[in-house]
C-alpha cells in the first residue's frame, strides 16, 4: 500500500495510561495507512485497544509516542485550536448511541456540523443525502419521534453532510436489531462505494466487518492479523483464533 496518499496514517503509535507499576500499555506500536475511498474495519477482543486506536486516529486523544496524520497534517504538531479545526474540516463521526440533540429536528441534527462552522449546505447535495438515508419525509421529526434505525440514519447523514475526508464509526450497529443493523451497514457501504467516502469502523460484529475492504485485528495493543474483504464466517474464525 502506498502510504503517501493515505487519508489517515499512523506510525509507531503507543498509548500508555497511568504511571509506574500501575501503567497500562493500551497500544504498543501500531503503524497503518487508510487509503482514499477505503472502508477499514478494526476488530479485537475487549481490552485489545480498538477504542484507544480510534480516539487517536480521530484526534480525540494524543499518543504517548508515535504520530498520526490526517489528510497530510500531522496532528501532534498542531495546537488544540488547530486540532479542533482539523476535526471540523476533515472528520465525521458515527456513534453507537447516536448522540443526537433531542430538542433539534432530524434536519437540524444533520446540519449541526455546518451550523457550528457557520456554513450553509449545498442544497442539491443535502437533498440527495436525505433521500439516500431515507429521511426526506422524517426531517421535521425530533429524535424521540424516530426509531433507533432512523436515529442512526440521522447520525450517518450528520457525519457525511460536511463531506469530511474520513468518517469514524464506533460500533455503528451495536445498539440496533439485526435487520435494522443490516440496513445501516448497507448505507455505510454505499457511502464508500457511491460517494467515495473513506471510513474507519470499530466493531465487534463479524457481519459488520464483512462489508469492509480490509479488516485489522488487534490483540494486546498490536495489529496481529489483517484480512482483505472476507466473509463473516472467516472473520469470526479469525477472531476466535486470536481470542484463544
Amino acid at each position: 500500500m502506498n502510504a503517501n496518499g493515505a487519508v489517515v496514517k499512523a506510525t509507531d503509535l503507543t498509548r500508555r495510561f497511568g504511571e509506574g507499576e500501575a501503567a497500562v500499555e493500551a497500544l504498543r506500536g501500531i503503524t497503518l495507512a487508510v487509503e482514499p475511498g477505503e472502508l477499514v474495519a478494526v476488530m479485537g477482543p475487549s481490552g485489545s485497544g480498538k477504542s484507544t486506536l480510534m480516539h487517536l486516529l480521530a484526534a480525540l486523544d494524543k499518543p504517548t509516542s508515535g504520530t498520526v496524520a490526517i489528510a497530510g497534517e500531522e496532528v501532534n504538531s498542531l495546537s488544540d485550536r488547530q486540532v479542533t479545526m482539523l476535526r471540523r474540516r476533515h472528520i465525521g463521526f458515527v456513534f453507537q448511541f447516536f448522540n443526537l440533540l433531542p430538542m433539534l429536528t432530524a434536519e437540524e441534527n444533520v446540519l449541526l456540523p455546518l451550523s457550528i462552522a457557520g456554513e450553509k449546505p449545498d442544497p442539491e447535495f443535502f437533498a440527495e443525502l436525505m433521500r439516500r438515508v431515507g429521511l426526506t419525509d422524517r426531517k421535521d421529526h425530533r429524535p424521540a419521534e424516530l426509531s433507533g434505525g432512523q436515529q442512526q440514519r440521522v447520525a450517518i447523514a450528520r457525519s457525511l453532510v460536511a463531506r469530511p475526508t474520513v468518517v469514524f464509526a464506533d460500533e455503528p450497529t451495536g445498539n440496533l436489531d439485526s435487520k435494522t443493523g443490516q440496513e445501516i451497514l448497507e448505507l455505510l457501504r454505499s457511502s464508500t462505494t457511491e460517494l467515495g467516502q473513506t471510513m474507519v469502523m470499530v466493531t465487534h460484529d463479524a457481519q459488520a466487518a464483512a462489508i469492509a475492504d480490509r479488516v485489522l485485528f488487534l490483540a494486546d495493543g498490536l495489529i496481529v492479523r489483517e484480512l482483505p474483504r472476507s466473509s463473516a464466517g472467516d472473520i469470526l474464525a479469525t477472531i476466535n483464533q486470536i481470542s484463544a
